[in-house]
């Protein structure tokens, strides 16, 4: 890992003028931002979609978490809406390598995310190719679920196989735990209603990338 814990916000709205409030408010603090598109399929929950990020003026730079069945058909209109990066899952397609190569083809960043249940080593194989693995710490598709914690164990079994590999960590980050998740190994909490749900977004972001940085130097001691 290279420096302290970052904390992203996520969006995750199925509403274009939430979108739009939320991207307003999240304008004023964040320099990147992860949005949350789901279909209906491989998640129960849906989503905006491209088009509507492609006609929001965004001042941050952000990428698409793709909680999608099939993402190597999504690609190319995230990449012409203005993502930088792609994360797909696992779990959704059997051509993960075929998907890979199309995104990097589209000029875009790639990651790889994992449902709670999917073991760091069915992917081993795959880290070399990818900029980032993504660990779901809550099964996906909605705000505000409760933390599975068993996943940390997943961040020093993923530092041994690829010791400089970006590790996210994305579900039921709060307060209570993001020192705790920080101080496992994380380079990226993704936060959603803990930040974009509360009165005061800023002063929540401000707060839990304090907490997140100093969980990080507890592990660098």
């Amino acid at each position: 890992m290279n420096g302290l814990s970052q904390v992203i916000p996520a969006i995750l709205t199925e509403d274009p003028k939430m979108l739009e409030a939320m991207v307003r408010r999240a304008e004023t603090f964040a320099t990147w931002v992860q949005m949350d598109i789901m279909d209906g399929k491989f998640v129960p929950s849906r989503s905006i979609t491209h088009e509507h990020l492609a006609s929001l003026p965004m001042k941050f730079s952000w990428e698409a978490h793709l909680m999608v069945q099939g993402p190597e058909r999504y690609l190319d209109g995230f990449q012409r809406a203005g993502a930088q990066k792609v994360v797909f899952h696992y779990e959704a397609t059997s051509s993960h390598r075929e998907v890979i190569a199309l995104a990097r083809d589209l000029g875009l960043e790639v990651g790889l995310a994992l449902n709670p249940e999917t073991a760091v080593s069915t992917v081993t194989t795959l880290l070399p190719d990818l900029d980032s693995l993504l660990l779901l710490s809550v099964h996906p598709g909605f705000y505000g679920k409760e933390f599975i914690p068993e996943v940390l164990e997943k961040v020093a079994e993923l530092r041994s196989a690829r010791p400089h590999l970006e590790i996210g960590m994305d579900g039921g980050v709060k307060e209570g735990n993001i020192a705790q998740i920080a101080e496992s190994g994380v380079d990226i909490l993704y936060v959603g209603s803990a930040i974009l749900g509360q009165p005061q977004p800023a002063e929540a972001y401000r707060r839990l990338l304090s907490l997140a940085q100093e969980g990080s130097r507890r592990r660098q001691k």
